[in-house]
């Protein structure tokens, strides 16, 4: 017996490129694409040709540049015209145009948006349906039918939305996806209305279809926060075609995550939905498509976020090292994924441990060094320190209580910095006050490589002349320092009911071009909170670019 059909399509190139703040280019989205095939998800759905230029240019440039093994692009648009003929209506003509395989059509199934965005009649909008559908599929290509606000139509008037899918299948569509397009179902609603509907059209349960056989799918939005919960009900209830976006992208909320609804089809269903092995590559593929968009990847998503394997309290740590699975749902390599440790103010010697661990310190049964390293955390932390986001800060702190002292790289005579602002009058603030360009200069005095150091520099704010003056200071002795770039850098008040006189806690996040590493500082002001991050930023890099002392 043949296998029964699974469908993932990804929509992040078209629906999820909606996103308030995103804007994809046609080379973002050649970028996309093989990350997407990558994945292992069956459909792409590239875009609209014929209604936006630049995915007409898509298709025309993926035609000749895309090599994909596992996915076939799939072009988007919409059913003919009222009143018109689909071998006439531009827009369908240039589906063709595409040359894509697949073309998914968005066919109203809600007869209030019939009659009130289309302003036809119900019998019209069936004709739209059946007509579009049986045009393409005469011209060779695979069909899906997007049912646009099916649940919301299928609520208010389910005969007439149970026709528009009906009209689809009979005309040849291969799937019909039913659209939570305003994303306000609920679970419960999703299982009835799935039953309901393929009972009711006598479509099999898409576990029991056969190849050639019409498949029902699902297509969620986020907006009450249950499109992932949605989707896995459609797919309890008959559903064998899923549609999401990477990261769950897309309008306001966004869609449905659709690495979280493989991962859990897959991981908690037993249910094949990717080809090969991209479900074990899935974290790497989603922070990529991230860096694509340029959008920062969502720490706590789950699967694949950087915090979603991450453990913080001392009673978690005790447990995990007995025996990981205790406190982790699934086993986080199968998505790609790696199981972190946090050292906090909750964390305890067992915390610790892991931790040591990970960063490849062997800590079993050294309980004196564990419980120093413990308290000196938890006494760091209360003065305003945090080592979650810090780990850098943490391995200096622990090789400092292994060794009795931190690497000597450089010692620090002093340091200062001056903001000046050239120009402008004084008193009242006027227009030359405001164009004013404001300067900042820092002097660095430190020993290092048996000499003494006196550097300074010029920056668009004080950390920034901190950074230049220190690393013109350490270049002539250490050159890898020049690899070194500070790519983020977070500002946190700790008493703000302090006003201006408030504890500040600064983490700066550093790159040698090939890893990352995040530290921290904390003090009466910015500049000296900054200073102390940057110090522990270079120490770390020269450590582990395995660097000696000079």
């Amino acid at each position: 017996m043949a296998t029964a059909p699974f469908h993932v399509y990804d929509t992040t190139l078209r629906d999820g490129a909606q996103q308030e703040g995103m804007n994809l280019s046609v080379a973002d989205k050649l970028a996309i694409a093989p990350l997407l095939d990558e994945l292992g998800v069956g459909f792409i759905e590239g875009g609209w040709p014929g209604a936006i230029p630049k995915d007409t240019e898509f298709f025309r440039r993926a035609a000749k540049e895309l090599e994909l093994k596992n996915a076939v692009l799939a072009a988007f648009g919409a059913t003919r015209r009222a009143g018109s003929r689909a071998w006439d209506d531009p827009q369908v003509r240039a589906l063709l145009d595409s040359e894509a395989p697949v073309v998914t059509l968005v066919a109203k199934s809600d007869v209030r948006h019939v009659e009130r965005a289309l302003r036809t009649t119900p019998d019209e909008g069936l004709a739209m349906v059946t007509d579009t559908v049986q045009f393409l599929v005469g011209e060779g290509r695979r069909v899906v039918v997007d049912a646009e606000h099916f649940f919301d139509g299928y609520r208010y008037d389910p005969a007439y939305t149970r026709s528009a899918v009906a009209a689809a299948f009979e005309a040849g569509a291969e799937v019909v996806a039913l659209c939570d397009t305003n994303g306000g179902m609920l679970p419960d609603w999703v299982t009835d209305v799935v039953e309901e509907l393929r009972t009711g059209l006598d479509l099999p349960h898409g576990r029991d279809a056969l190849p050639g056989d019409p498949l029902l799918g699902m297509h969620a939005h986020n907006d009450s926060g249950c499109a992932v919960a949605n989707t896995l009900a459609a797919v309890a209830a008959g559903c064998a075609h899923v549609q999401g976006t990477v990261n769950g992208y897309g309008e306001r909320t966004g869609n449905v995550d659709l690495v979280s609804v493989v991962a859990n089809l897959a991981l908690k269903r037993g249910l094949p939905t990717l080809a090969g092995d991209g479900l074990a590559d899935s974290t790497r593929i989603a922070h990529a498509v991230a860096e694509i968009t340029n959008i920062a990847p969502y720490t706590r998503q789950p699967y694949v976020g950087a915090s979603a394997f991450a453990h913080k309290a001392g009673l978690h740590a005790s447990a995990i090292k007995i025996d990981p699975d205790l406190y982790q749902h699934i086993d986080p390599t199968a998505v790609g994924n790696d199981m972190r440790m946090l050292v906090s103010d909750m964390a305890g010697r067992a915390s610790v441990e892991l931790k040591g661990r990970e960063l490849g310190f062997d800590l079993a049964g050294q309980g004196e060094l564990l419980t120093r390293v413990t308290n000196r955390v938890k006494d760091a932390e209360a003065q305003g320190y945090t080592f979650d986001a810090a780990d850098a800060s943490f391995e200096l702190i622990l090789r400092e209580e292994l060794t009795g002292q931190r690497p000597a790289y450089f010692r620090v005579e002093s340091w200062r910095a001056i903001v000046e602002t050239t120009g402008g009058r004084g008193g009242v603030p006027d227009a030359d006050q405001r164009d004013a360009e404001a300067l900042a200069e820092a002097t660095v005095k430190l020993h290092a490589g048996g000499e003494r150091i006196v550097v300074t520099g010029e920056g668009n704010g004080p950390v920034n002349a901190l950074d230049q003056a220190l690393r013109h200071a350490l270049r002539k002795v250490y050159p890898t320092i020049e690899t070194f770039e500070l790519v983020d850098f977070k500002v946190r008040i700790m008493d703000a009911e302090h006003g201006t006189d408030a504890t500040t806690r600064v983490l700066v996040e550093t790159t040698d071009g090939h890893h990352t590493w995040s530290t921290v500082g904390v003090g009466p002001n910015i500049i000296e909170a900054a200073w102390e991050a940057l110090i522990d930023a270079h120490v770390y890099g020269l450590l582990h670019a395995d660097v000696e002392p000079r």
